[in-house]
Formats: structure tokens, sequence, C-alpha cells
């Protein structure tokens, strides 16, 4: 089998991490990876917001958590929160985010950090803490939250996959 096929079906998400931070060098090389995603009429719609503060990794938790209704920290205590988000006045916007997610995530996986897509970027940019958060960025313009990948260093051994389901390709010869 390809390599980077048996690399993509060995990828999983981890909730676990340990408190060791993604150096830049190897975090610049997934976010560059990201920006290579396709994008409808190669528009490039997304903007990716990395963050390493650890006080704003937090501000995000709690907003993120609060999103939900809970009180427990939704990025799994991974060091890194990769925030994509995408143009909303470009009709492919949600796709393109959802392109840069998964290459964010394929390529971590690749150079040995964990990642993990956690949901809810759209209610918390929608909301007058996140709209001051783009603001403080120098993000402007109609965006809406894709999603957050979050970055790290699995403090357990990644689950084995779930069997793939019978009908899930269907070929039309």
């Amino acid at each position: 089998m390809n390599e980077v096929v048996k690399s993509l079906m060995e990828r999983r998400s981890v909730r676990q991490y340990t408190d060791r931070q993604v150096e830049p060098e190897v975090l610049d090389q997934i976010l560059q990876a990201g920006t290579y995603a396709a994008t409808g009429m190669g528009k490039q719609s997304p903007r990716i917001v990395a963050v390493q503060d650890p006080e704003t990794v937090r501000l995000l938790s709690k907003m993120n958590a609060a999103v939900m209704g809970a009180d427990k920290d939704p990025f799994y205590g991974a060091p890194t929160v990769v925030i994509v988000l995408a143009d909303k006045t470009v009709g492919t916007y949600l796709y393109d985010g959802s392109l840069v997610m998964g290459n964010l995530m394929n390529a971590a996986h690749a150079l040995g950090v964990s990642s993990c897509w956690i949901h809810r970027a759209k209610e918390e940019f929608e909301s007058e803490e996140g709209k001051a958060l783009l603001k403080k960025w120098g993000i402007e313009g109609d965006y809406e939250g894709i999603g957050h990948c979050i970055l790290g260093y699995a403090a357990a051994p990644a689950a084995a996959p779930a069997p793939r389901k019978d009908n899930y390709v269907v070929k039309v010869l």
C-alpha cells in the first residue's frame, strides 16, 4: 500500500494531550499545509489563526465550553489551537474551510503531532466576545468560524480505527 494512503488511514483524533508545546518550525509546516487546501475557484476564502498563548487558549476553551453548556475543557488540554475561519461572501466558504481543517490534521499527523477537530467555532465567533477577538487580531469582514484544529502530543496511544461500514463506497463502473 502507498505510504501516503497508509498514513491517512492511521490518523486518529486525539482527546488527551501532554503539555508539550508544538515547536514553531513544526507548527509553521502544518499551517503552510493548511494554506494549500483546495478552495472554490482558487479564492482562498479561509483565514487561519494559530494560538499558543496559554491565556488565549484558556479563553477560547471557556468560550467553546459555554456554547455547549459545559464546564470542561473541550480542547482536551491541547496546548495549540488553530482556528479556521472563512469569508461567508464566497459561495464555497464552508467547504473551503473544511478542506483547510483536513489539511491541517493530515499534515500534523505526518509530522508526528496529534490533532482533533473541535466544533462550535461558528457560535464562538458570532458572539460579541468572539467578534472582539477577531477585531483584536486584525480580522475584518464577514467571517464564520469553521472549526478549531487542536494540536499537541498525545498523552496516550490513539484508539484503533472503527471498522468501515459495508456500504461506504459505491462503484459505478
